[in-house]
């Protein structure tokens, strides 16, 4: 496949407005928080569900603070146990002592996310535990279709609709094969504007729980990565946090590179979420509550995942209070007081010039210079016939020397993902203080130099990419 089309392969508007949420958080929370298990089986009793003080405030303040930009609830787990009334089934909160079986925790979430100015997700389990239609074909389809609707249609806008797509036998001895099309249609056909992740075609899983990354994560990849079931069989395992903490394989490494589409016939937009938890456990344990995630390990998958051109969606389990631990709390406070201390400052705009190859009109490397402003720059040259391509380069330069400690490069992904390989080099009166290099930009690549080298030149020089690259934003912090 050549570059051409390759670069045809483009994002919809909801994959660019998902992305730019970049960091958002997953809340499990069900009846397991209160038997103290990962999987639910569907015989505990609604009765268990009884959250002492439960705020959904406090969960969305907390993950403001945090830096994160929405919240993904899960609202039925594989336990079928549902945190709104739904008219489909008595195994919800309307059947547990919680509020007198008043109470609903979708509603509550869904509210205090719009009161902190995030936005909403839902997840839903395809697998029913309690439901004795699991398996059954059509009708459990219906019941299927009938809660998700329910979800959909209740609690104003939803980001995002999260399928995991586990799958097990149900009540009569047999396996659900899930209508995926009509779930799929539903969710299109109600809420427009929301990501299908995971198990759906939007948003593509990372490969692991452990919040492990791929140094090239490409969003063009191909078609066959949408196969629902093979997602579903790689990423259900109950109760095993050997599972949890799977690192990648070196064969799922290549997914999206030049060499690797080559014999391709069909290829799709699906960018990474990575998703893991603050805890060893998605769900609340107390034995749990001094394994929170020292702040240094949070850091890195941030600067991997967020900085790798995927997003990151971490998960913050609330107690049986309905609160989210202080300990959590204060990680996600330090989480955001050190995005903030880090990236408030950028000093490419306080640079004394900025030179490039010549641009195109109006595509100038001055549209590097702020994110999200609708520029990028794009220089002028014969679009590539052959490779090696005639390299990019970009020069800051400042009259006194800065310290750097991170590197930001964004592409103008609307127009696809083009770049192939980059490199970067810091000097100080002529001599490099610095050099990095790497293959994919895409959204966003986040470089860390941890030393803070001082620098009064910084070259950034596009090597390979496919036909003339775009990038939007170069940031040094």
């Amino acid at each position: 496949m050549d570059d051409k089309k390759l670069i045809q392969i483009i994002p919809s508007e909801r994959q660019l407005a998902l992305q730019s949420l970049e960091f958002y958080a997953f809340v499990h929370f069900t009846v397991n928080t209160f038997t103290d298990r990962e999987w639910g089986d569907g015989t505990e009793s609604p009765a268990v569900f009884n959250p002492s003080a439960l705020d959904a405030n406090q969960w969305a303040e907390a993950i403001k603070s945090a830096g994160m930009r929405a919240m993904i609830l899960t609202c039925k787990h594989h336990d079928g146990f549902c945190l709104w009334p739904s008219k489909y089934t008595d195994h919800s909160v309307a059947s547990s002592p919680w509020k007198d079986g008043k109470g609903d925790v979708v509603k509550e979430a869904s509210d205090a996310c719009r009161r902190a100015g995030l936005r909403f997700g839902v997840y839903l389990s395809p697998w029913d535990r309690h439901s004795p239609l699991y398996g059954s074909g059509k009708p459990y389809d219906d019941y299927f279709v009938s809660q998700l609707t329910e979800l959909l249609t209740g609690y104003g806008d939803i980001c995002s609709v999260w399928f995991d797509g586990a799958c097990g036998e149900g009540p009569n001895g047999k396996k659900q094969y899930y209508d995926w099309d009509r779930y799929f249609e539903t969710v299109r056909r109600l809420q427009p504007g929301a990501c299908i992740h995971i198990c759906g075609p939007d948003i593509r899983w990372c490969g692991n729980e452990a919040g492990d990354c791929r140094p090239s994560e490409w969003s063009v990849v191909p078609l066959r990565m949408k196969d629902t079931e093979k997602v579903a069989s790689l990423s259900q395992q109950a109760d095993d946090a050997a599972f949890r903490q799977r690192k990648l394989s070196a064969r799922d490494l290549d997914l999206g590179s030049r060499e690797a589409l080559r014999n391709e016939e069909e290829l799709i937009w699906y960018p990474a979420e990575v998703d893991t938890s603050i805890r060893p456990g998605w769900f609340w344990h107390a034995s749990e509550n001094d394994q929170v995630r020292p702040l240094e390990k949070l850091i890195d998958i941030y600067e991997k995942s967020v900085g790798g051109n995927a997003t990151l969606l971490l998960n913050i389990p609330p107690d049986r209070r309905g609160l989210l631990h202080e300990n959590d709390v204060r990680r996600l406070r330090e989480i955001g007081d050190y995005l903030r201390s880090h990236f408030s400052r950028n000093y490419a705009p306080e640079a004394v010039s900025l030179t490039a190859d010549p641009a195109e009109p109006g595509h100038g490397p001055e549209g590097l210079l702020e994110k999200d402003d609708g520029r990028w720059y794009a220089p002028v040259f014969s679009e590539p016939k052959d490779h090696p391509v005639k390299p990019v380069r970009i020069r800051l330069k400042w009259a006194s020397p800065v310290p750097v400690r991170y590197i930001v490069l964004r592409e103008q992904i609307a127009l696809s993902q083009r770049v192939e390989r980059f490199e970067v080099s810091l000097t100080l009166n002529g001599q490099e203080t610095a050099r990095c290099e790497g293959t994919v930009v895409g959204y966003q690549k986040i470089l860390s130099l941890p030393d803070s080298p001082l620098a009064d030149t910084l070259t950034v020089t596009l090597t390979d990419y496919r036909v003339q690259p775009l990038l939007s934003f170069l940031g040094v912090f």
